[in-house]
């Protein structure tokens, strides 16, 4: 599975010596949920696993290794991550996990356009200072079914 590698690199969970703290970007109703959440050193809701927060992980987590510019409405990879080859590269595959990442993460920047369009441009901010970002262009990809479509 393509994030399993995530638990043993916890790269993004963790903050170098010399660099600033990272002050994760929450939406509304996740700042009344959780509060706030800021990487000193390293993420207080990493487990040996990953993230220990389950289903209340923030969305600017899950949308990691990705981040989304808002007025280019447009999805950037941190060049940091060991898996953006991997990512890109499956992304012309829309069975794989990194479809489906992308997929779910593209409905729920859907939703926040319209319900909590400052968390966007705060999220992209703050990615944009942090991280190498990198434009992606996912390749269309071939479903079963379409090619089936194609071929009749």
């Amino acid at each position: 599975m393509l994030f399993d590698h995530c638990a043993e690199c916890q790269r993004c969970c963790n903050v170098e010596p010399g660099y600033p703290s990272l002050e994760i970007t929450l939406t509304r109703q996740e700042e009344k949920k959780l509060g706030s959440i800021c990487i000193q050193t390293q993420c207080d809701h990493l487990g040996h696993k990953g993230c220990t927060l389950d289903e209340d992980k923030p969305f600017g987590c899950t949308l990691y290794p990705l981040s989304y510019n808002p007025k280019k409405q447009k999805f950037y990879f941190d060049a940091d991550c060991p898996l953006m080859d991997v990512y890109v590269h499956s992304l012309a595959d829309s069975n794989s996990e990194a479809s489906a990442h992308l997929a779910k993460v593209t409905q729920t920047v859907a939703k926040l356009e319209v319900s909590d369009p400052a968390f966007l441009q705060q999220n992209y901010e703050v990615d944009k200072a942090y991280f190498d970002l990198k434009k992606i262009t996912p390749k269309k990809s071939k479903s079963k079914k379409s090619t089936q479509k194609a071929t009749l």
